[in-house]
C-alpha cells in the first residue's frame, strides 16, 4: 500500500480547479446501460472507484473507449447479469446496475456492495423500490438475485423512508423505462441526483421535480445516445476551501456551480471565513484569522450535517480539522453515520483538543498546534480531512492506506503540490 509523506506548517495558496463529481459519475456509468447506442460522458475524474465501475461495466458487455477525463460507452449487448463478488464488494454504487440489468435483460444477481466503512449504510430503499415496481427477489442475503416478472416494470407511487442517494439513483434510472407514470417522494435532492436526472433527460427520458423531495418519472419506451459534461464536484471545491483556511492561504477555485455552494459558504461564516461565490468560480481571500462565531445568548454553536440543502456529510471530518484551528469552540454532530466521527482520536493524537462524546458528536476547541504523526486513512472523507491536518501540522507526517483517498479525489497530490504544500507519495 501506498502512503503520503507530508512536510506541515506552512500557508497554501493557488488556482485548482475541481474535477468531476465522483458521485454524479458513478450512477451514469450504471445508467449508460439503459440504451443500446453510444453515450459520451465528460470530465469523468480519474479515480479508483470509477476504474471499477469500468470493469463491471466491461464485465457485462460494454464497449468502453477512454480519451483522458472523457469516456464514450456502448452497451450493445449484455453478455453477464451475474455480477462477480470480487468486483462487487469493492464498491458501493456496484448495486446501480442492477435497475439498468433488469430492464435491459430481465434479470440481475449482485453480491453485497463494499466502499466505506463509515457505518452502517442501508440497502433497503433500493430492494422496496425495485421490488415496487414489479421486480421478484429471489435470492436472500448474502446474495441478491433479482428476477423481472412479468415482462416490464410498471410505475408506481414509491415513499422512501429514508432520503437515500443512492437509492433515489437507483430507483430513477430504472423508473425512466417502466410503464406508466412512478412518483419518488422523500426523494434525494442532492448535486449529483439532479445532474444523472439531466443526463437521462437527454437519454430522452421524462422526469420533473430534480432538486425536489418529489421527482416523477414517466416512462418511455426506448433511451438513445447522448453526451453530457459532468459538473465540478462541490465537496472536492468544499475540502480545498477548508485547506486554505485552516492553513491561512489564499485559494481560487474553478469548475463549481455556485449554488452547491450555498450552505458550505453558510458554514464559513460560523468561523468567521469569507468566500465570494462567482458564475464559476469561488474565491477565499488569504490571512483569515479563524474563530467561532457563538450562537445568540453566547451559546456553543453546533455543526451539523443533513439531507441536500443542509451540510453535506462529506464535508464534516475536513471541516472539524479546520476546527481545529479556529480560536473558540464548536460542536460536530454527525447524523448520518455512526462511524465517521471516530477519526477524531487520530486528530487527538495530533494535539487537538477534541472530545468523543459519542459515535456521532465531537466537540473541538482551539486553536490547537498539531504536530506530525505516523496514521493511517480510515475512509476517503477521513483520509483527506487527515491529510491537511498534517499540512497545517508541524514537521513531517506519514499518511498511510492512501489509495483510499485516491477512490474519491483526483490527483490529490498534484494539485495540493501546486498549491504550495509539501507531499509525495512512497
Amino acid at each position: 500500500m501506498s502512503s503520503f509523506v507530508i512536510e506541515g506548517g506552512n500557508s497554501l495558496s493557488g488556482e485548482i480547479t475541481v474535477s468531476g463529481n465522483k458521485n454524479a459519475a458513478l450512477p451514469m456509468l450504471a445508467a449508460s446501460l439503459l440504451t443500446e447506442e453510444k453515450v459520451v460522458l465528460k470530465n469523468v475524474p480519474e479515480i479508483i472507484d470509477i476504474d471499477i465501475m469500468l470493469q463491471i461495466a466491461e464485465y457485462i458487455g460494454t464497449e468502453i473507449t477512454k480519451t483522458k477525463n472523457t469516456l464514450e460507452l456502448k452497451s450493445s449487448k449484455i453478455n453477464n447479469t451475474d455480477l462477480p463478488r470480487s468486483l462487487c464488494s469493492k464498491i458501493r454504487t456496484s448495486i446501480l446496475y442492477t435497475g439498468p440489468l433488469l430492464v435491459r435483460a430481465g434479470e440481475a444477481s449482485i453480491w453485497p456492495p463494499g466502499g466505506d466503512i463509515i457505518g452502517r449504510r442501508r440497502l433497503d430503499s433500493h430492494f422496496y423500490g425495485l421490488t415496487g415496481l414489479g421486480a421478484r427477489l429471489e435470492k436472500q442475503y448474502p446474495f441478491y438475485g433479482f428476477e423481472l416478472q412479468p415482462e416490464k416494470l410498471v410505475g408506481k407511487e414509491l415513499f422512501f423512508d429514508e432520503a437515500s442517494v443512492t437509492a433515489t439513483e437507483h430507483i430513477m434510472m430504472t423508473a425512466v423505462l417502466a410503464n406508466g407514470t412512478t412518483v419518488l417522494r422523500n426523494a434525494a435532492a442532492e448535486p449529483h441526483v439532479f445532474d444523472l436526472g439531466t443526463f437521462l433527460i437527454k437519454m430522452g427520458a421524462k422526469i420533473e421535480g430534480l432538486g425536489t423531495n418529489t421527482i416523477t418519472i414517466t416512462g418511455v419506451e426506448k433511451l438513445h445516445g447522448a453526451e453530457h459534461i459532468i459538473q465540478g464536484d462541490h465537496i472536492e471545491a468544499g475540502s480545498f476551501l477548508t485547506l486554505a483556511a485552516a492553513t491561512g492561504g489564499e485559494i481560487k477555485i474553478n469548475g463549481i456551480t455556485p449554488r452547491q455552494l450555498w450552505m458550505t459558504r453558510r458554514v464559513f461564516e460560523r468561523f468567521n471565513i469569507m468566500m465570494k461565490i462567482y458564475h464559476d468560480y469561488v474565491y477565499l481571500p488569504g490571512n483569515q484569522e479563524l474563530s467561532v462565531n457563538s450562537d445568540f445568548g453566547n451559546a456553543i454553536p453546533t455543526v451539523s450535517d443533513g439531507t441536500w440543502p443542509q451540510f453535506p456529510s462529506d464535508m464534516m471530518s475536513c471541516t472539524i480539522v479546520m476546527a481545529t484551528q479556529a480560536k473558540g469552540t464548536v460542536m460536530f454532530f454527525e447524523k448520518m453515520f455512526e462511524s465517521r466521527i471516530y477519526f477524531v482520536d487520530k486528530l487527538i493524537s495530533m494535539g487537538a483538543s477534541a472530545i468523543v462524546c459519542d459515535p456521532h458528536r465531537a466537540v473541538i476547541s482551539g486553536p490547537c498546534k498539531l504536530k506530525g504523526t505516523e496514521v493511517s486513512s480510515p475512509d476517503i472523507r477521513s483520509g483527506m480531512a487527515l491529510i491537511i491536518a498534517a499540512l497545517c501540522a508541524e514537521g513531517e507526517s506519514i499518511i498511510h492506506n492512501v489509495e483510499v483517498i485516491s477512490r474519491g479525489y483526483e490527483k490529490i497530490a498534484e494539485k495540493i503540490r501546486i498549491l504550495g504544500g509539501s507531499i509525495y507519495e512512497t
